[in-house]
């Protein structure tokens, strides 16, 4: 008999009296698995009679499966004999230990070596422009979106190119670097800024002015020192009396207010007027205020119905220029200005020096810029030093050095054998992991001096990036696609009660609660269970929640049976679940499981009908749940109906758009169900008791959607030592948001990168 690992004692240790013995590996597989998975049924592609437990890095791979599988309850599945679950647990923890402790002889430590070519996407392109000339731009007009691969769209594999991208990517460049240095030459345009649809303006909305109804509050960068034609236009709904707003006074009358920059604009017709503006961005408010209605005044703009509000803000102009200004722009790209011919050569090598340093991510020499001087002669002959520079700039918005993250591999490299990458090129996964932007002067001289790659340096660059505003990043980009809060911009619900108000509101609270739990790191388990949530009037109606007045959001404690802890009782993530006209419970299971479980479920066999509405007559006499029972009859949608659709089931009583029902057209909602596991459940409250019971579950989960934002690439079976040993040392932390961050940073897959295949190696030019 073999001697036990001390990983084995430590097990024996912890687990339950007589788990260990249940816990006999081949005999658990013998019972309970062999039945299917065997080279004659071979179940999910997997026989486990030929794979030996004791050696799991010959094909750590399938073993991963087994883990994951044991790990959600999805195996055995639901119908065949299940062994307790302290049982499985305690073989998935075998697996797991024999799994780390075997990783090490691993070769390498990613699945297939990084991609050679990583390009920068729309949002990180437009952060780096930001960052570069401190000008906040809004890049959606300039380029496509971009593709989105592993739920991402920061992986490498994703994001491609295209002689359509690259043209986008030229007319980028110069529409830029023109806006960024300033361009007398610049020609009139139009900019048109148009309030949603259905956005209601009955009531103050957030970031207008106090005492305002409605409006449009637009940040407009202007190109010169000119004057500038301003038109609003009003938005009415006759049809809607005004007494129908108990909070619309009908002996008042709601003029038009505009205000740039916070100041109020004294202008005599608020439809159409100029003011010179300095260049730069500024920020216009157009709403509209209550007073007292003069006796006879009738026309669109002092008389106010409920429904109205501002339909649009056109600005037109340049006109009259007299100058480029003094922009924040121009402050950073000027760090010197030539007073004669003879110092303008000089001036304008250290102005590209210093700026292709930044946009490269690595100190440049004068050198290393061939290609750009050579456009800053060519824009120098046209137009002088200042054209000069805007051709050097436009040269380095479209170099291959900005617009994709190169990571050189060493000359003596083997294929498949990592290597640690450089601090410069740390630096620059740090920034675009915690900011999806380019490094700040502090992380590129750590790197330089060759000491941010030290445990102790990098740590406190982490605490620090992740205390700077630029972090929000991580709730936008990240929170947002994982989950799914941009697929929330684009649905149209139809239902009855959404608007643009509540869309914006539903975004909102789920950003609030993540950004909370990074801002005061707090555990990563209260996204699903707290008891708290971030809530404005328009959101807390439409919860039922009473006692909150006013249109800015603030935390909320969530008053006794709300049904509302954590995401699962947001609008947002509710809606986003649902179809168009009705509760899904098949979407919201499935999207449960894989977004906070990574538990995927399979598609439906072809051939198999997904449709459970039928001609539609059947939505008007039963209930969803009613046309699920019957849609599993059929026992090739069973098998995995039963799996997610108890899970959807517990959130029934959230109708298509969250509000809370207690009925499903002529049936009383029955949000029952049995978990794969066993686990009764019975609403959303015994839903999220169920989740919290595995919790390690859903932080695993995050490391591993966490990991796959930072490296931009996939994360797969070799990957998950270092998930493992990055969600126990969370959990000595508390779980701490910070916990899984710093934990990512300073993993081995973090730090290093492996060889590409021979002949796939690329470096920078020059």
């Amino acid at each position: 008999m073999r001697p036990m690992l001390w990983s084995q004692v430590i097990l024996s240790l912890l687990l339950p009296a007589g788990a260990w013995a249940a816990t006999d590996v081949p005999s658990m597989i013998e019972r309970y698995c062999a039945k299917c998975h065997n080279t004659t049924d071979w179940a999910g592609s997997l026989d486990l009679t030929s794979l030996d437990p004791a050696h799991v890095d010959a094909d750590a791979e399938s073993w991963e499966k087994v883990v994951r599988k044991l790990r959600a309850g999805m195996m055995p599945p639901p119908g065949k004999e299940r062994p307790p679950r302290a049982d499985a647990d305690a073989m998935a923890a075998i697996l797991e230990t024999r799994l780390d402790a075997q990783a090490g002889k691993e070769v390498a430590v990613e699945p297939t070596p990084a991609p050679v070519l990583h390009r920068l996407n729309r949002t990180e392109y437009g952060n780096a422009v930001r960052d570069l000339f401190g000008m906040p731009i809004d890049v959606s007009g300039l380029l496509p979106p971009d593709d989105a691969s592993e739920g991402f769209d920061n992986v490498a594999s994703g994001l491609g190119i295209s002689p359509a991208l690259v043209q986008g990517y030229t007319s980028a460049a110069m529409k830029l670097s023109r806006a960024a240095v300033g361009d007398m030459t610049a020609s009139e345009t139009l900019a048109i800024y148009q309030a949603p649809e259905k956005l209601a303006q009955d009531q103050h909305l957030e970031g207008l002015p106090l005492g305002s109804r409605g409006g449009l509050r637009i940040t407009h960068d202007f190109p010169l020192d000119a004057e500038y034609h301003f038109s609003v236009r009003n938005k009415f709904a006759f049809t809607v009396a005004l007494l129908i707003n108990p909070r619309v006074n009908p002996n008042a009358h709601f003029a038009v207010d505009i205000a740039l920059d916070g100041q109020r604009v004294e202008v005599q017709d608020p439809r159409d007027f100029r003011l010179r503006v300095t260049a730069g961005p500024h920020v216009l408010t157009a709403t509209l205020f209550e007073t007292l209605r003069p006796t006879g005044v009738n026309d669109i703009y002092s008389v106010y119905k409920s429904g109205a509000g501002i339909d649009r803000v056109e600005i037109a102009g340049p006109f009259n220029a007299t100058g480029v200004g003094n922009t924040a722009s121009r402050q950073r790209i000027f760090s010197c200005y030539p007073q004669s011919k003879t110092e303008e050569r000089g001036c304008a090598e250290r102005i590209l020096v210093e700026i292709a340093s930044r946009a490269f991510r690595a100190p440049q020499r004068p050198e290393n810029l061939g290609d750009i001087l050579r456009f800053y002669e060519r824009g120098h002959d046209e137009g002088g030093f200042e054209a000069g520079i805007q051709q050097g700039l436009s040269r380095i918005l479209i170099d291959p050095r900005f617009l994709f993250r190169f990571e050189v591999e060493p000359r003596d490299a083997a294929p498949g054998v990592p290597f640690s990458i450089s601090d410069v090129e740390l630096a620059s996964r740090l920034s675009f992991f915690l900011w999806s932007s380019i490094p700040d002067s502090q992380l590129i001289d750590l790197a330089v001096k060759n000491d941010l790659h030290r445990p102790e340096v990098l740590a406190a660059q982490v605490r620090r990036m992740l205390a700077d505003p630029r972090a929000y990043a991580l709730v936008e980009n990240f929170a947002g696609q994982w989950l799914h809060l941009r697929e929330l911009e684009t649905v149209t619900p139809e239902v009855d009660g959404f608007d643009e108000n509540l869309r914006a509101a539903f975004i909102e609270e789920t950003r609030a609660l993540v950004d909370w739990v990074r801002t005061q790191d707090r555990p990563v388990t209260e996204l699903l269970s707290a008891d708290y949530t971030f809530l404005n009037e328009r959101l807390a109606t439409h919860y039922g929640i009473a006692g909150v007045r006013g249109s800015y959001f603030r935390k909320v404690k969530l008053p006794a049976g709300s049904h509302r802890n954590g995401v699962l009782g947001h609008g947002s993530i509710l809606t986003i679940t649902s179809t168009a006209s009705r509760t899904s419970p098949v979407i919201r299971g499935s999207w449960i499981l894989e977004n906070l479980l990574s538990a995927p479920v399979p598609a439906p066999p072809p051939g198999v009908e997904t449709n459970i509405d039928g001609d539609g007559t059947q939505v008007i006499t039963t209930s969803v749940r009613e046309r699920l029972e019957a849609h599993r009859q059929n026992p090739s949608c069973a098998s995995c109906h039963n799996v997610f659709d108890p899970v959807g089931f517990a959130l029934e009583n959230f109708n298509p758009i969250g509000a809370w029902r207690e009925r499903d057209g002529n049936s009383a909602i029955d949000a029952t169900g049995t978990l794969t596991d066993g686990t009764k459940i019975d609403g959303p409250e015994s839903l999220t008791a169920a989740l919290m019971s595995h919790s390690e579950l859903f932080v695993t989960n995050v490391v591993e959607k966490m990991m796959t934002y930072a490296l931009g690439r996939a994360v797969d079976y070799r990957d998950m030592p270092a998930v493992r040993a990055i969600v126990r040392q969370a959990q000595r932390e508390d779980l701490r948001f910070s916990s899984l961050v710093m934990g990512v940073v300073q993993s081995e897959p973090f730090k290093h990168r492996t060889k590409a295949p021979q002949g796939g190696s690329l470096t920078a030019r020059e």
